[in-house]
């Protein structure tokens, strides 16, 4: 999934500053995006009360939607760049087309995983016999400068690695967490997890306390430290902390996402993440152009045109609030 927002503005990213060194919680509400003609998504990072967690800088929230009588997702070919699109489903399918060549249908509790590096493009959609239902979460994690520039990849992972407790099953997708391993490449310290919850489950989880961590609801009713995390929602944990305790009210699905506080500076603008203007303002002018992000074959549709730079230049800064 993109931002496909044409009236796009440039978000300030990275860097140390404002980072929580102790535990906090602190909710984050989303704002709701139109992605074309039936799918609404809840945009959690950027958020005016924090830019990043670790390297997570982008997480949408989109259904349940029912789209038995709908097209579904409709996401035309669009470029990337410096980052990584993490795709998470737990209801429908999406086919996934990029200009490597890489094509694949992504279900539920697989990962699919794009390296645009240093560019990519890719359509993503609802296969034309869908399930029922559309319900996920789209994610970006900023690469560091010394992997921006590597060459743009894809991998599909139908087999992932699970944690256990009572009560609780966790599907590790990214990164590590208590000892198992995502088979998916990461280029910075990071951890990805689907929280499985049974009703009336308490569990706890353990924590590296030199990343920060934040907890996205995904459907139920669950409490994270003590505080109740409604679907759509995202709850910011700061740093510090060992043990995550957790508490189900009912049947609850959670995203667990951390890592190392991310130390470089950033500027994300539309799909794109760099350093600088003259780096984001040449990448607009390649893919108007044609050229460098190569070419989505089988979709059928015209690319999506990249929005207008802003008339001020862009400024990589730290995490500001």
């Amino acid at each position: 999934m993109s931002n496909l927002d044409l009236q796009a503005t440039p978000s300030v990213c990275g860097g140390r500053g404002f980072v929580a060194a102790e535990p906090v919680r602190e909710l984050l509400s989303p704002r709701r995006v139109q992605l074309g003609a039936s799918t609404e998504v809840r945009r959690l990072l950027p958020n005016l009360g924090r830019r990043m967690v670790g390297a997570w800088a982008f997480v949408d929230h989109y259904g349940p939607d029912d789209i038995a009588d709908e097209p579904g997702m409709q996401v035309p070919p669009h470029p990337h760049m410096g980052l990584q699109t993490v795709s998470w489903l737990h209801d429908g399918e999406v086919l996934h087309r990029d200009s490597t060549g890489g094509l694949a249908t992504i279900r539920p509790r697989e990962l699919g995983l794009m390296t645009s590096g240093r560019a990519i493009s890719h359509s993503e959609e609802s296969p034309r016999q869908h399930a029922r239902l559309l319900h996920g979460a789209q994610l970006w994690v900023a690469l560091p400068d010394a992997h921006r520039h590597t060459e743009p990849h894809f991998q599909h992972h139908t087999d992932l690695p699970t944690v256990t407790a009572p009560g609780l099953a966790a599907t590790v997708i990214l990164g590590e967490l208590d000892g198992a391993a995502s088979p998916g490449t990461s280029y910075t310290p990071i951890v990805g997890a689907d929280l499985t919850l049974a009703r009336g489950a308490q569990a706890s989880l353990p924590l590296d306390p030199d990343f920060e961590y934040a907890v996205l609801s995904m459907s139920g009713e669950a409490h994270v430290d003590g505080v109740p995390v409604l679907p759509g929602s995202m709850l910011y944990l700061g740093c510090g902390r060992t043990r995550l305790p957790l508490r189900a009210e009912s049947d609850a699905s959670l995203m667990l996402l951390g890592g190392e506080p991310f130390e470089e500076e950033l500027v994300m603008f539309w799909n794109w993440i760099g350093r600088s203007h003259e780096e984001i303002a040449q990448a607009r002018t390649d893919w108007m152009e044609g050229t460098r992000f190569g070419e989505v074959k089988g979709y059928d549709g015209p690319p999506l045109p990249a929005p207008a730079l802003p008339t001020g230049p862009l400024k990589p800064r730290g995490r500001v609030r």
